[in-house]
C-alpha cells in the first residue's frame, strides 16, 4: 500500500499544531510506516505490545509510539524503556505496575487515565469514585498523567456520544 501523500498532507495543515495526529500502524507493515515517517510523521498507535515491540526495533528511533489498546501488567516491562505515551491506563495496578518499570529504566512514562463513559460494559476505565480513591499520584514519581481518555458507546445515536463526552470533559474540569 502506498501512502496517500496529498491527503496526508492536507490533514497536517488542517491541525496546524493543534492536536498530534497519532498514525495508527497496527496491522501495517513496516515499509508503509516509514513511508509515512519519511514524510514526517513521528507519532504512531499500536496495540500490541509484540507488535509494537517488533516495530520498534525495526524503525528509526525517534518515533513517538503511543500504546493506544488495552494493557496488561505483566506486559508493560517490554514497552517501558521506550514507549512517548500509553493512552488507556485503567487501574490502580496498571499505574503502580508502569510507575515501578518506569523506575528501572530511569525514566518518566506519560499516560492518560481512561475513564469508564460508555453505556456497554465491555469498555474499561475507571469511574469517577475509583478516580476519587486514587492514591496520590505524587508517590508515583515515574509516571505523569498528561490526560483522560474515555471511549464511547458504539452508537449511531450522536446525542449520546456528545453526553458521554461532555461527561469526560466534566470529570476532567473538575
Amino acid at each position: 500500500m502506498s501512502i496517500n501523500k496529498e491527503n496526508y498532507q492536507k490533514i497536517v495543515q488542517e491541525l496546524n499544531d493543534k492536536a498530534t495526529l497519532v498514525a495508527v500502524s497496527k496491522t501495517k507493515p513496516v515499509t508503509d510506516i516509514q513511508e509515512l515517517y519519511n514524510m514526517g510523521q513521528r507519532d504512531f498507535g499500536e496495540n500490541y505490545v509484540q507488535e509494537l515491540v517488533d516495530k520498534y526495533e525495526q524503525l528509526p528511533k525517534d518515533i513517538r509510539w503511543h500504546f493506544i489498546g488495552h494493557l496488561q501488567s505483566n506486559k508493560v516491562k517490554y514497552i517501558a524503556p521506550f514507549v512517548h505515551l500509553i493512552h488507556g491506563v485503567d487501574s490502580i495496578n496498571l499505574l503502580k505496575e508502569i510507575n515501578k518499570q518506569a523506575v528501572k529504566h530511569n525514566r518518566i512514562i506519560d499516560c492518560l487515565l481512561q475513564i469508564h463513559i460508555a453505556k456497554e460494559e465491555t469498555k474499561f476505565g475507571f469511574n469517577e469514585s475509583e478516580l476519587n480513591e486514587l492514591p496520590s499520584l505524587n508517590e508515583l514519581k515515574n509516571i505523569r498523567v498528561v490526560g483522560l481518555m474515555g471511549m464511547a458507546s458504539f452508537s449511531d445515536d450522536m446525542n449520546l456520544v456528545r453526553s458521554e463526552f461532555k461527561n469526560l470533559k466534566a470529570i476532567f474540569d473538575s
